[in-house]
Protein backbone atom coordinates (compact mmCIF):
# COMPACT_ATOMS: atom_id res chain seq x y z
CA UNK A 1 0.00 0.00 0.00
CA UNK A 2 1.83 3.13 -1.02
CA UNK A 3 1.37 6.59 1.54
CA UNK A 4 -1.08 8.16 -0.58
CA UNK A 5 -3.36 5.29 -0.20
CA UNK A 6 -2.26 4.75 3.44
CA UNK A 7 -2.94 8.50 4.42
CA UNK A 8 -6.46 8.42 2.73
CA UNK A 9 -7.49 5.12 5.06
CA UNK A 10 -5.95 6.49 8.18
CA UNK A 11 -8.45 9.67 7.62
CA UNK A 12 -11.46 7.86 6.40
CA UNK A 13 -11.08 6.01 9.37
CA UNK A 14 -10.44 8.40 11.36
CA UNK A 15 -14.05 10.75 10.21
CA UNK A 16 -15.57 7.26 10.17
CA UNK A 17 -15.35 7.40 14.11
CA UNK A 18 -15.87 10.84 14.46
CA UNK A 19 -19.12 10.14 13.16
CA UNK A 20 -19.71 7.25 14.96
CA UNK A 21 -19.03 9.80 18.14
CA UNK A 22 -21.71 11.93 16.93
CA UNK A 23 -23.94 9.30 16.87
CA UNK A 24 -23.46 7.98 20.10
CA UNK A 25 -24.38 11.84 20.92
CA UNK A 26 -27.44 11.58 18.90
CA UNK A 27 -28.62 8.31 19.40
CA UNK A 28 -30.34 8.66 23.26
CA UNK A 29 -30.94 12.72 22.44
CA UNK A 30 -34.51 14.69 21.45
CA UNK A 31 -34.41 15.73 18.36
CA UNK A 32 -36.80 18.07 18.25
CA UNK A 33 -35.25 19.41 21.12
CA UNK A 34 -31.57 19.92 20.10
CA UNK A 35 -33.80 22.29 16.72
CA UNK A 36 -35.49 24.11 19.33
CA UNK A 37 -31.97 25.03 21.18
CA UNK A 38 -30.54 25.77 18.09
CA UNK A 39 -33.15 28.04 16.98
CA UNK A 40 -33.39 29.89 19.94
CA UNK A 41 -29.51 30.82 20.39
CA UNK A 42 -28.98 34.22 20.40
CA UNK A 43 -26.39 34.74 18.41
CA UNK A 44 -25.20 38.57 19.20
CA UNK A 45 -23.09 36.40 21.80
CA UNK A 46 -21.65 34.75 19.53
CA UNK A 47 -19.97 38.08 18.29
CA UNK A 48 -17.66 38.45 21.18
CA UNK A 49 -17.17 34.81 21.45
CA UNK A 50 -15.23 35.31 18.16
CA UNK A 51 -13.62 38.06 19.15
CA UNK A 52 -12.31 36.17 22.37
CA UNK A 53 -11.02 32.75 19.85
CA UNK A 54 -9.19 35.08 17.51
CA UNK A 55 -7.65 36.95 20.36
CA UNK A 56 -6.40 33.48 22.10
CA UNK A 57 -4.85 32.80 18.70
CA UNK A 58 -3.53 36.08 18.11
CA UNK A 59 -1.84 35.25 21.85
CA UNK A 60 -0.52 32.00 20.74
CA UNK A 61 0.78 33.65 17.43
CA UNK A 62 2.85 36.03 19.89
CA UNK A 63 4.09 32.95 22.07
CA UNK A 64 5.12 31.16 18.82
CA UNK A 65 6.89 34.52 17.69
CA UNK A 66 9.17 34.20 21.30
CA UNK A 67 9.99 30.86 20.87
CA UNK A 68 11.22 31.55 17.19
CA UNK A 69 13.53 34.16 18.37
CA UNK A 70 16.28 32.25 19.77
CA UNK A 71 16.93 30.46 16.48
CA UNK A 72 18.07 34.42 15.40
CA UNK A 73 14.79 35.41 13.56
CA UNK A 74 12.30 37.96 14.52
CA UNK A 75 9.37 37.63 12.17
CA UNK A 76 6.33 40.47 11.70
CA UNK A 77 3.81 39.88 13.91
CA UNK A 78 1.22 40.03 10.74
CA UNK A 79 2.73 37.11 9.35
CA UNK A 80 2.99 34.70 12.14
CA UNK A 81 -0.43 35.68 12.98
CA UNK A 82 -2.26 35.10 9.95
CA UNK A 83 0.09 31.47 9.53
CA UNK A 84 -1.56 30.48 12.67
CA UNK A 85 -4.83 30.97 11.19
CA UNK A 86 -4.14 29.39 7.91
CA UNK A 87 -2.55 26.61 10.54
CA UNK A 88 -5.85 26.26 11.91
CA UNK A 89 -7.69 26.30 8.85
CA UNK A 90 -6.07 23.30 7.56
CA UNK A 91 -6.80 21.29 10.58
CA UNK A 92 -10.15 21.41 9.90
CA UNK A 93 -9.89 18.95 6.84
CA UNK A 94 -6.61 17.08 7.79
CA UNK A 95 -5.46 16.99 11.70
CA UNK A 96 -1.70 17.53 11.97
CA UNK A 97 -1.16 18.76 8.27
CA UNK A 98 -2.01 22.72 9.83
CA UNK A 99 1.23 22.37 11.71
CA UNK A 100 3.16 21.38 9.03
CA UNK A 101 1.72 24.60 6.46
CA UNK A 102 1.81 27.53 8.97
CA UNK A 103 5.83 26.69 9.29
CA UNK A 104 6.06 26.84 5.46
CA UNK A 105 3.43 29.53 5.52
CA UNK A 106 5.80 31.69 7.71
CA UNK A 107 9.43 30.31 6.30
CA UNK A 108 7.84 31.48 2.60
CA UNK A 109 7.82 35.15 3.85
CA UNK A 110 10.02 35.55 6.52
CA UNK A 111 12.77 33.91 4.93
CA UNK A 112 12.72 31.34 7.62
CA UNK A 113 13.91 27.69 7.08
CA UNK A 114 11.18 25.86 7.33
CA UNK A 115 12.91 22.54 9.56
CA UNK A 116 14.03 24.97 12.51
CA UNK A 117 10.42 26.11 12.80
CA UNK A 118 9.16 22.48 13.13
CA UNK A 119 11.65 22.30 16.08
CA UNK A 120 9.44 25.16 18.10
CA UNK A 121 5.81 22.92 16.70
CA UNK A 122 7.17 20.20 19.01
CA UNK A 123 8.16 22.40 22.06
CA UNK A 124 4.53 24.33 21.71
CA UNK A 125 2.46 21.09 21.65
CA UNK A 126 4.36 19.95 24.73
CA UNK A 127 3.60 22.72 26.46
CA UNK A 128 -0.05 22.64 25.30
CA UNK A 129 0.16 19.31 26.79
CA UNK A 130 1.16 20.32 30.15
CA UNK A 131 -1.15 23.20 30.23
CA UNK A 132 -3.90 21.14 29.57
CA UNK A 133 -3.50 19.26 32.28
CA UNK A 134 -2.67 21.62 34.30
CA UNK A 135 -6.31 23.58 33.72
CA UNK A 136 -8.05 19.51 33.79
CA UNK A 137 -6.37 19.53 37.51
CA UNK A 138 -7.65 23.21 38.00
CA UNK A 139 -11.21 22.17 37.09
CA UNK A 140 -11.46 19.01 39.18
CA UNK A 141 -10.07 20.82 41.72
CA UNK A 142 -12.33 23.86 42.29
CA UNK A 143 -15.35 21.60 40.91
CA UNK A 144 -14.41 18.38 43.37
CA UNK A 145 -17.90 17.64 44.56
CA UNK A 146 -19.25 17.88 40.68
CA UNK A 147 -16.56 17.08 38.38
CA UNK A 148 -13.89 15.60 40.86
CA UNK A 149 -16.62 12.59 42.11
CA UNK A 150 -17.35 12.36 37.99
CA UNK A 151 -13.88 11.89 37.49
CA UNK A 152 -13.29 9.44 40.35
CA UNK A 153 -16.28 7.72 39.31
CA UNK A 154 -14.96 6.88 35.77
CA UNK A 155 -12.44 5.02 37.39
CA UNK A 156 -14.48 3.15 40.32
CA UNK A 157 -16.58 1.99 37.31
CA UNK A 158 -13.47 0.33 36.01
CA UNK A 159 -12.61 -1.39 39.18
CA UNK A 160 -15.74 -2.49 40.71
CA UNK A 161 -16.88 -5.61 40.87
CA UNK A 162 -21.12 -6.73 39.97
CA UNK A 163 -21.72 -6.36 43.45
CA UNK A 164 -20.78 -2.90 44.35
CA UNK A 165 -17.61 -3.60 45.44
CA UNK A 166 -14.08 -2.72 44.79
CA UNK A 167 -12.40 -5.54 43.06
CA UNK A 168 -8.65 -6.04 44.17
CA UNK A 169 -8.88 -8.29 41.41
CA UNK A 170 -9.65 -6.23 38.47
CA UNK A 171 -6.74 -3.65 40.82
CA UNK A 172 -4.20 -6.30 40.23
CA UNK A 173 -5.10 -7.48 37.20
CA UNK A 174 -4.51 -3.88 35.79
CA UNK A 175 -1.03 -3.25 37.35
CA UNK A 176 0.32 -6.51 36.13
CA UNK A 177 -0.85 -5.73 33.08
CA UNK A 178 0.60 -1.98 33.19
CA UNK A 179 4.01 -3.15 34.46
CA UNK A 180 4.21 -6.34 31.49
CA UNK A 181 3.37 -3.35 29.03
CA UNK A 182 6.35 -1.42 30.04
CA UNK A 183 8.50 -4.05 30.00
CA UNK A 184 7.60 -5.35 26.82
CA UNK A 185 8.14 -1.84 25.51
CA UNK A 186 11.42 -1.80 26.89
CA UNK A 187 12.45 -4.84 25.65
CA UNK A 188 11.71 -4.16 21.80
CA UNK A 189 12.88 -0.54 22.34
CA UNK A 190 16.14 -2.42 23.21
CA UNK A 191 16.04 -4.72 20.70
CA UNK A 192 15.09 -3.36 17.75
CA UNK A 193 17.14 0.03 19.00
CA UNK A 194 18.09 -0.12 15.10
CA UNK A 195 14.33 -0.51 13.62
CA UNK A 196 13.09 2.55 11.46
CA UNK A 197 9.63 2.72 13.25
CA UNK A 198 11.21 2.39 17.28
CA UNK A 199 13.93 5.23 15.50
CA UNK A 200 11.36 7.32 14.94
CA UNK A 201 9.33 6.60 18.28
CA UNK A 202 12.30 7.90 19.87
CA UNK A 203 12.75 10.97 17.68
CA UNK A 204 8.85 11.70 18.90
CA UNK A 205 9.70 11.32 23.01
CA UNK A 206 12.99 13.12 22.81
CA UNK A 207 11.16 16.04 20.79
CA UNK A 208 8.88 16.36 23.32
CA UNK A 209 11.69 16.57 25.99
CA UNK A 210 13.57 19.19 23.74
CA UNK A 211 10.44 20.87 23.82
CA UNK A 212 9.97 21.17 26.85
CA UNK A 213 13.15 21.47 27.69
CA UNK A 214 13.56 24.39 24.93
CA UNK A 215 12.22 27.29 27.36
CA UNK A 216 15.24 27.93 29.24
CA UNK A 217 16.73 29.59 25.50
CA UNK A 218 13.55 31.56 25.95
CA UNK A 219 14.60 35.59 26.62
CA UNK A 220 11.29 35.92 27.72
CA UNK A 221 10.63 33.48 29.60
CA UNK A 222 7.34 35.43 31.81
CA UNK A 223 6.09 36.55 28.37
CA UNK A 224 6.00 33.29 27.29
CA UNK A 225 4.15 31.76 30.38
CA UNK A 226 1.73 34.25 30.38
CA UNK A 227 0.56 33.93 26.91
CA UNK A 228 0.37 30.23 27.71
CA UNK A 229 -2.18 30.74 30.51
CA UNK A 230 -3.89 33.81 28.01
CA UNK A 231 -4.47 31.32 25.32
CA UNK A 232 -6.68 29.50 27.61
CA UNK A 233 -8.22 32.69 29.64
CA UNK A 234 -9.77 33.89 25.93
CA UNK A 235 -10.49 30.36 25.30
CA UNK A 236 -12.77 29.67 28.21
CA UNK A 237 -14.27 33.32 27.40
CA UNK A 238 -14.94 32.02 23.91
CA UNK A 239 -16.76 28.86 25.50
CA UNK A 240 -18.68 31.01 28.26
CA UNK A 241 -20.30 32.93 25.56
CA UNK A 242 -21.55 30.32 24.09
CA UNK A 243 -23.26 29.55 27.52
CA UNK A 244 -24.67 33.19 27.38
CA UNK A 245 -25.87 32.47 23.43
CA UNK A 246 -27.84 28.88 23.91
CA UNK A 247 -31.28 29.33 25.98
CA UNK A 248 -31.08 28.29 29.68
CA UNK A 249 -27.69 27.46 29.77
CA UNK A 250 -26.19 31.03 31.35
CA UNK A 251 -27.09 29.75 34.98
CA UNK A 252 -24.78 27.34 35.06
CA UNK A 253 -22.25 29.69 34.96
CA UNK A 254 -18.21 29.97 34.18
CA UNK A 255 -16.95 26.58 36.36
CA UNK A 256 -19.35 24.24 33.62
CA UNK A 257 -18.02 26.32 30.53
CA UNK A 258 -14.52 25.16 31.94
CA UNK A 259 -15.44 21.58 32.35
CA UNK A 260 -16.85 22.09 28.53
CA UNK A 261 -13.75 23.84 27.47
CA UNK A 262 -11.24 20.89 29.43
CA UNK A 263 -13.51 17.78 28.28
CA UNK A 264 -13.87 19.58 24.93
CA UNK A 265 -10.66 19.87 24.43
CA UNK A 266 -9.38 16.43 25.25
CA UNK A 267 -12.13 14.91 22.78
CA UNK A 268 -10.27 17.10 20.25
CA UNK A 269 -7.18 15.02 20.67
CA UNK A 270 -9.37 12.16 18.78
CA UNK A 271 -7.96 12.46 15.09
CA UNK A 272 -11.03 13.13 13.97
CA UNK A 273 -11.02 15.93 11.22
CA UNK A 274 -12.00 19.50 12.73
CA UNK A 275 -12.84 17.45 16.51
CA UNK A 276 -16.51 15.98 14.27
CA UNK A 277 -18.33 14.22 16.76
CA UNK A 278 -15.18 13.93 19.61
CA UNK A 279 -15.79 17.39 20.71
CA UNK A 280 -19.56 17.08 20.80
CA UNK A 281 -19.46 13.94 22.18
CA UNK A 282 -17.15 14.72 24.98
CA UNK A 283 -19.19 18.54 25.98
CA UNK A 284 -22.62 16.10 26.23
CA UNK A 285 -20.83 13.97 28.85
CA UNK A 286 -19.27 16.45 31.09
CA UNK A 287 -22.53 18.55 31.01
CA UNK A 288 -24.80 15.49 32.25
CA UNK A 289 -22.76 15.57 35.83
CA UNK A 290 -24.40 19.39 35.51
CA UNK A 291 -28.10 18.18 35.13
CA UNK A 292 -28.19 19.31 31.77
CA UNK A 293 -30.27 17.18 29.60
CA UNK A 294 -27.94 15.26 26.41
CA UNK A 295 -30.12 16.97 24.04
CA UNK A 296 -28.98 20.47 25.94
CA UNK A 297 -25.36 19.43 26.34
CA UNK A 298 -25.47 18.09 22.61
CA UNK A 299 -26.80 21.28 21.28
CA UNK A 300 -24.21 23.50 23.07
CA UNK A 301 -21.64 21.28 21.75
CA UNK A 302 -22.43 21.46 18.45
CA UNK A 303 -23.12 25.26 18.85
CA UNK A 304 -19.95 26.02 19.79
CA UNK A 305 -18.03 23.58 17.51
CA UNK A 306 -20.14 24.79 14.80
CA UNK A 307 -19.64 28.43 15.73
CA UNK A 308 -15.58 27.94 15.72
CA UNK A 309 -15.17 26.18 12.75
CA UNK A 310 -16.77 28.80 10.66
CA UNK A 311 -14.64 31.58 12.32
CA UNK A 312 -11.32 29.36 11.61
CA UNK A 313 -12.60 28.74 8.00
CA UNK A 314 -13.51 32.25 7.16
CA UNK A 315 -10.37 33.89 9.23
CA UNK A 316 -7.58 31.07 7.45
CA UNK A 317 -9.03 31.48 3.86
CA UNK A 318 -8.82 35.78 4.53
CA UNK A 319 -5.47 34.63 5.70
CA UNK A 320 -4.80 32.53 2.70
CA UNK A 321 -5.20 35.47 0.46
CA UNK A 322 -3.98 38.33 2.86
CA UNK A 323 -0.50 36.99 3.22
CA UNK A 324 0.75 36.91 -0.33
CA UNK A 325 -1.03 40.21 -0.97
CA UNK A 326 0.47 42.03 2.50
CA UNK A 327 3.84 40.89 2.09
CA UNK A 328 3.93 41.95 -2.66
CA UNK A 329 6.19 44.79 -1.71
CA UNK A 330 8.57 43.02 0.34
CA UNK A 331 8.82 39.86 -2.58
CA UNK A 332 8.91 42.99 -5.10
CA UNK A 333 11.98 44.54 -3.26
CA UNK A 334 13.98 41.01 -2.71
Amino acid sequence: MNKKMRNLLQYLVFLGFGFFLLWLALRKSDWNEIKNNIAGTNFIYLIPATISLLLAHLSRAVRWKIMIEPLGYKPSMQNTFLSVLIGYWANLAFPRLGEVLKCTALARYEKVPAEKLVGTIVAERAFDVVTLVIVFAITIFIQYDIVGTYTIEIFRDAFQSRSGHVSYLRIIAALIFITAFILLINYIIKRYTHHTFIQRIKEIFNGIWAGLTSVRNIKNKGWFFFHSALIWVFYLLSTYMGFYAMPGMREYGIKAALSALVFGAIGMIVPSPGGIGSYQYAVQKILLVYGISEAKGLSLGILIWFSQTVILLISGTLSFILLPVLNKKKDEKS
